[in-house]
């Protein structure tokens, strides 16, 4: 066990990977050496005593964001997410989620749903389109994608290769992404929790030719959402 994470640990012990750690990076390092702790040998420690009195100060008004009342787009959105999932089945919404490409009768036919929902109203749908480019692109990363239909996207991408254990969790990481999301824009390869693998993204991972190949991919994911 320790042997497997041992690259992992020899890393933690230099100054090097301490620099402009984040969070998410922690978090894989928490989850990666967990099982590990039962193995580390027990030592008797003597209590630290403390004794000190809290200050409370004045109080101050914090705005917090995140609790606000959501507006209409944010509450449009809730809701068509909800009405998607009801009818994941249909011919449009299921194309979507199985990465099959769409047509212009398929987005007109999508654009009449949500109209016809009682939902949308013209400028939710303006907004959307203008928001994702597209609305095929807007309601995959609604509905995301099937996790099979992800898999099927990376395939050809893993087939034929020997792939590292980090190569693996990289790859994975793209299917869980394009299973919640539906698309994926290939800079988010460059942030957490992809660096969290190699901070230098998929070029630390892969080679060249094998990340213009996983560009390639997302792109081509993209696209089957855009008649």
């Amino acid at each position: 066990m320790v042997h497997e994470q041992m690259p992992l640990i020899q890393d933690l012990q230099t100054e090097e990977w301490w620099k402009d750690v984040t969070v998410p990076m922690l978090e894989t390092v928490r989850r990666r050496l967990r099982a590990l702790v039962k193995l580390i040998e027990k030592a008797q420690r003597k209590p630290i005593y403390t004794d000190f009195e809290d200050e409370i100060g004045g109080e101050t008004a914090i705005e917090l964001p995140g609790f606000a009342t959501p507006d209409s787009f944010e509450r449009f959105r809730a809701k068509t997410r909800q009405f998607l999932r009801e009818h994941e089945n249909d011919l449009v919404i299921h194309k979507l989620r199985m990465n099959e490409p769409l047509t212009a009768t398929d987005l007109q036919e999508l654009e009449r749903m949500l109209a016809t929902s009682g939902m949308a109203k013209p400028e939710h749908l303006a907004k959307a389109k203008g928001e994702s480019n597209e609305l095929g692109l807007f309601v995959r990363s609604l509905v995301g994608l099937d996790r099979e239909a992800a898999k099927k996207a990376l395939a050809s991408f893993m087939t034929g290769k020997t792939l590292t254990s980090n190569q693996i969790e990289f790859v994975n990481l793209i299917v869980e992404y394009l299973t919640e999301h539906g698309v994926m824009e290939a800079g988010l390869l460059y942030e957490s929790p992809f660096t969290d693998l190699n901070p230098q993204g998929p070029e630390g991972i892969f080679n060249s030719t094998q990340v213009d190949e996983l560009i390639a991919l997302l792109f081509q994911v993209r696209e089957r959402a855009v008649a």
